[in-house]
């Protein structure tokens, strides 16, 4: 969302009236985020405060697509097992809501480190994560974006985190959100639209323009936010579909131009 539909509290041109066109016609959006900093509640009073209509089920964060994984990974054991997150408390308390054994606690029972994009870092945090990656504990981040979009310009977001704690500890972790395709199939899955029918847009192209790839959905990559042309070239991630912003999709697809 964030570079794609708005930065900070300022709602791109065009992106409310794209948004009830897609009601019109009879489809659907979802909005994908591998923000994991806040819960779903903050997102629907934060679009409600933009001027656009939101409900719970229309949002897919990075947060249901790890607790998918979580469960997928460790079956019956998922809910047990101790799990020590370098997260916001708004991560942690939706983690505790869906049964997970959560704690920010260092102890000898952790086999699972999750980070996120944690805007109440610490360093004691950090340390506690190089303390549990040198034990050899399972590892799983969020997502791998490096940057998160701000009115006065960027700030490190989990990528980075992740980054720097490989130069750290020499462990990466496994990424959950976009790229990932998971959390475009569970917008399909809830709704019940084919690839066919679904497009992905966004403003990065390692991030949202190859979730799109990988769950074999078309991808319209804006250029309101973090990407640019020359990320193209650079990456090799091809979008079907290029726009400056969300409006002109609306315009293309509801407007009848080219």
């Amino acid at each position: 969302m964030d570079g794609t539909l708005y930065l900070d509290d300022r709602l791109f041109d065009g992106a409310a009236e794209f948004l009830a066109d897609i009601k019109k016609s009879g489809g659907r959006y979802v909005f994908l985020t591998n923000n994991s900093s806040r819960g779903v509640e903050s997102y629907i009073e934060k679009m409600i405060g933009l001027g656009v209509p939101a409900e719970a089920e229309d949002f897919i964060t990075s947060v249901d697509a790890l607790i998918y994984r979580l469960r997928k990974e460790y079956g019956q054991d998922a809910l047990t097992r101790k799990m020590y997150i370098m997260g916001t408390e708004s991560f942690k308390s939706q983690m505790r809501a869906e049964g997970f054994n959560i704690t920010d606690i260092l102890d000898d029972d952790i086999k699972t480190l999750v980070i996120g994009f944690d805007r109440e870092l610490t360093f004691s945090k950090l340390e506690d994560a190089c303390v549990l990656l040198g034990r050899g504990v399972d590892y799983f981040a969020t997502n791998p974006d490096w940057v998160c979009p701000t009115e006065y310009g960027y700030v490190p977001d989990c990528g980075s985190f992740a980054f720097m704690l490989e130069k750290a500890t020499g462990r990466k972790p496994e990424f959950v959100g976009k790229p990932e395709p998971q959390m475009a199939y569970l917008a399909m899955e809830r709704f019940g639209f084919s690839g066919e029918q679904t497009l992905l847009a966004g403003d990065r192209l390692y991030t949202d323009i190859a979730c799109g790839k990988n769950a074999g959905v078309d991808t319209a990559f804006v250029l309101s936010g973090e990407g640019t042309l020359k990320d193209i070239e650079e990456t090799g991630i091809e979008p079907e579909y290029i726009f400056e912003g969300v409006g002109q999709i609306s315009d293309v697809i509801f407007g009848g131009k080219k």
